[in-house]
């Protein structure tokens, strides 16, 4: 039987004969590597696999609701390094908003607007959307 190139690890391994399309070999660390891809690809493609787990997620975290209170508190070297990498991508606290925060100094009237996507990879928040918005009309003032 042939050899193939593992592609987590790229190790040469020889596949075996149950599984003839096997990819990865059979470390510990390459069929987790395996694993995070499937379930990765799954929640891309399938809306019910995503729905569990955001289910499951969120009934884990309210049976857990310290946990990352006591992780940060046994982990300083975890806090230390996100406060830097948060600096770094919002260095003065006014280059971080709240999502639901609006400036009334500028107000929007009421008119026509088009919205269109802002790519953004400097902040990680997966359910913002970055928004820019542009009159299309407004409306007139009355006399």
């Amino acid at each position: 039987m042939e050899f193939r190139q593992c592609e987590a690890c790229h190790q040469p391994f020889r596949p075996r004969p149950q599984n003839p399309d096997q990819c990865f070999c059979s470390a510990a660390a390459c069929q987790r590597e395996r694993r995070r891809r499937w379930q990765a690809a799954k929640r891309q493609n399938d809306p019910d696999y995503r729905d569990n787990q955001k289910r499951a997620q969120k009934a884990w975290a309210e049976r857990h609701p310290d946990y990352w209170r006591a992780y940060r508190e046994q982990h300083p070297e975890y806090v230390a390094r996100n406060r830097a990498r948060q600096r770094e991508r919002a260095p003065t606290p006014a280059g971080v908003a709240k999502m639901d925060a609006s400036k009334p100094e500028i107000p929007l009237r009421s008119g026509t607007y088009r919205l269109s996507p802002v790519v953004d990879a400097s902040f990680a928040k997966m359910d913002a959307w970055m928004v820019e918005i542009t009159v299309i009309s407004a409306a007139c003032a009355s006399p």
